[in-house]
């Protein structure tokens, strides 16, 4: 007996390869986007070893509380791209009603006191754990970080 695929299995198949084809360059693009940013965060972690000078005793309690202030952070970032109406997404606050665009500063204002109620949190769990100073070492570190992570970027995208 031969099989013969019916012609509901072939379209079935030519929609399903379509669909794929049409999703594989935003599937492709989101690996490239993990891959940026596992890449920065590997590349943040070996920066704040670096200017951070932690004793091993020291980086026993500092990193597991830096991983879990990081989680929380991202969390937040997650809850915010999928639950709120951010600025970043309107195109024109004249199409919008006096109560939606009080809406969406309320909903920034509401992001932000979250994000300093997590800031607070993690610098009290460090400040009493570690010496003021390495604490201010970590401060510090950030935003050099992002000074330098801005100017490698820079010099990545010049011709």
């Amino acid at each position: 007996m031969i099989f013969r695929p019916s012609y509901k299995s072939t379209t079935m198949k030519n929609i399903l390869a379509a669909t794929v084809l049409l999703f594989l360059p935003f599937l492709l693009s989101a690996q490239r986007d993990n891959n940026k940013r596992s890449e920065i965060e590997a590349y943040k972690i070996s920066y704040m070893k670096e200017k951070l000078e932690l004793t091993p005793e020291e980086s026993k309690i500092f990193w597991p509380i830096y991983n879990a202030w990081q989680a929380e952070q991202s969390a937040l970032r997650q809850e915010r791209r999928e639950n709120l109406i951010s600025f970043r997404k309107i195109t024109e606050i004249d199409d919008l009603s006096d109560t939606e665009v009080q809406s969406l500063i309320n909903n920034e204002l509401t992001f932000k006191q979250k994000d300093l109620n997590i800031e607070r949190k993690y610098y009290t769990k460090l400040k009493n754990s570690l010496p003021i100073k390495t604490i201010g070492k970590y401060y510090r570190a950030q935003e050099t970080f992002k000074r330098d992570l801005l100017s490698r970027y820079r010099n990545t995208q010049k011709p």
